[in-house]
């Protein structure tokens, strides 16, 4: 298994400076902004399950931008519906991240049900054009470079160990900031 923190350093190793990234509320935004913070990264504070969703509005608003959704298996499961209106929608500039450590981590570690349901089997059945598990760094590496240029709706669905949540501080940007940044940036963005 990989550890998130691996994981998410994996990912922004292959995200160009022209690509934006949504990240789920909790542990993998606070990851991201303590790792890679940047103008083009939107951190969906307090709004679990909706990554995805602005995931694929933004695709849709600009075809021309690669947009990575970064979110966890409890974000993922908690809005199901979005997999199939992505794979409908068929972007072709949208990677699909999801972190699975069995459970909601940033509640307590309450364990989720991805154990249960094959999130990448319903990603192919909702109409995505990839979708692959992911069970090591070198897995993902691979992935992340054959599917670089590669026509999406991409879903990589990484398995992740549990982490201890301690010592990771909290996005310090305001909400407002995070909007205003983020719009920028992806007005700048060519």
């Amino acid at each position: 298994m990989i550890k998130r923190s691996d994981a998410i350093l994996k990912i922004m190793e292959s995200v160009d400076k022209n690509d934006v990234v949504v990240s789920t509320t909790g542990m993998i935004s606070r990851e991201l902004f303590h790792n890679a913070d940047r103008p083009a990264n939107f951190y969906m504070l307090g709004s679990m399950g909706l990554a995805s969703s602005l995931g694929l509005g933004l695709c849709l608003q600009n075809p021309m931008k690669k947009v990575f959704i970064l979110e966890g298996d409890g974000s993922a499961l908690m809005s199901l519906g979005t997999i199939p209106l992505i794979g409908v929608s068929s972007p072709n500039n949208l990677t699909h991240i999801i972190l699975d450590n069995q459970c909601y981590e940033s509640t307590g570690g309450q364990p989720s049900i991805s154990s249960d349901v094959d999130i990448s089997e319903l990603a192919l059945a909702g109409g995505y054009h990839v979708s692959e598990r992911i069970h090591s760094i070198e897995e993902l590496d691979h992935a992340l470079y054959e599917y670089h240029n590669v026509v999406g709706p991409i879903l990589l669905l990484i398995e992740c160990s549990q982490e201890s949540s301690s010592g990771i501080p909290r996005v310090t940007h305001t909400p407002i900031e995070i909007r205003d940044m983020f719009r920028e940036a992806f007005n700048q963005i060519d």
